[in-house]
């Protein structure tokens, strides 16, 4: 028996009838619709640091970039929480929960390399021709190479 994938099908096909990715698509999007509320009663500057994580069994959990902005948050708890209840979507909200989750640090980028000077490059292709060891000179001769050339 030979082995046939089944055809390609469009990406809005598949979140219309494939179960575990329609229940998927629909919480992403109710979380994207409660942080959009969630910002509309943060102050501008908390908005980029708090992102709603979950929200069942009236109570919400908030991610915070770190532990400033939590304390600032839970200061605001109680006014945060009033306005909250106002929206449809937060009916039934007891309480507020904070966690502090860092974000990612950034991806590793290469660091930059001072070029290597005339003078440096050539002491290097010196050291490279006195060299027996052929892996340790090949190495010296790709670092000279770095140099600028003439």
């Amino acid at each position: 028996m030979a082995f046939r994938p089944s055809p390609a099908r469009a990406p809005a096909t598949l979140l219309r009838e494939a179960k575990p990715l329609r229940a998927l698509f629909g919480e992403a999007l109710r979380l994207d619709r409660l942080q959009r509320l969630l910002e509309s009663q943060l102050q501008p500057a908390a908005r980029e640091h708090c992102r709603v994580a979950s929200w069942r069994e009236g109570c919400l959990l908030l991610i915070v970039t770190d532990g400033h902005w939590a304390t600032r948050l839970r200061y605001q708890q109680r006014r945060l929480q009033r306005q909250l209840e106002a929206f449809e979507e937060f009916a039934g909200l007891l309480r507020i929960q904070f966690k502090v989750q860092p974000p990612p640090p950034p991806r590793h980028t290469p660091a930059r390399t001072q070029p290597l000077s005339s003078n440096a490059a050539n002491s290097i292709q010196a050291a490279a021709d006195d060299i027996r060891d052929p892996k340790l000179r090949a190495a010296l001769e790709r670092l000279a190479s770095r140099g600028p050339q003439d």
